[in-house]
């Protein structure tokens, strides 16, 4: 079983990130047929207006992982804490950054 890595609790005033803001994601994962899918229908949940095309995608030496970029437009603290969640939690991701 997959556990959930507890995000740090950082008050919105400290925020890095000032809003809106164009914001990449990268996220990884095992080499699977539904990776890509599954990602693009978690981040266009929470970022609507997401383009499927700019997402980049790297295989690893091996082959056995694959990488994924996607930049979105953060609107908000929330919604990045959301969007990493969900991330976060899928069965077919290992790591977001």
């Amino acid at each position: 079983m997959k556990t959930t890595p507890q995000m740090p609790v950082i008050p919105e005033s400290e925020s890095l990130v000032a809003y809106p803001s164009d914001f990449p994601l990268k996220i990884f994962g095992l080499q699977h047929p539904e990776l890509a899918q599954s990602v693009l229908e978690v981040v266009t949940r929470h970022a609507p207006d997401f383009d499927a095309a700019s997402m980049e995608m790297r295989a690893s030496k091996t082959a056995k992982y694959i990488s994924l970029t996607c930049t979105i437009r953060a609107t908000s603290r929330r919604q990045l804490d959301a969007v990493y969640q969900d991330l976060v939690d899928h069965p077919l991701v290992k790591m977001v950054l």
